[in-house]
């Protein structure tokens, strides 16, 4: 059997390519816009956590934006409602984001298959005077 190498290399990538999405839930791409006081919110995590399960996240681009990643380089969040929240990464500073949007948040998004938008803007309590954009 000269193939046999080649037959049993074949099968052990379709074996092993299927394990490694075959554990996956359901999930649904979440990308938006998060501003605090109508101004980007650059630099910022968004976490999204389902009851049960792994959350995602992002970090916004200095306009904002993000797209939710599920595990390193698979995008999306699993299916179903997960309380969302927000928070500067260690060491960077900004805006205060009010207990109603940390790590404390009661805010959910109902996750559906297919493309979903979050866009949020968040009131941190500044007067318009105070707010400054943020990168």
């Amino acid at each position: 059997m000269k193939n046999s190498p080649f037959l049993f290399i074949a099968l052990a990538t379709l074996v092993f390519a299927g394990c490694s999405s075959g554990d996956r839930p359901p999930l649904g791409s979440v990308s938006g816009t998060i501003t605090i006081d109508g101004l980007p919110a650059g630099g910022l995590i968004v976490m999204f956590t389902p009851s049960e399960g792994r959350p995602a996240a992002a970090t916004t681009k200095p306009d904002g934006t993000y797209t939710l990643e599920y595990t390193y380089g698979v995008s999306g969040a699993k299916t179903g409602t997960a309380k969302v929240h927000f928070e500067w990464p260690l060491g960077a500073s900004g805006p205060p984001i009010p207990a109603e949007c940390g790590s404390n948040s009661e805010l959910t998004f109902d996750v559906k298959s297919g493309s979903n938008t979050f866009d949020y803007d968040i009131k941190s309590g500044k007067t318009d005077e105070e707010a400054k954009p943020v990168d």
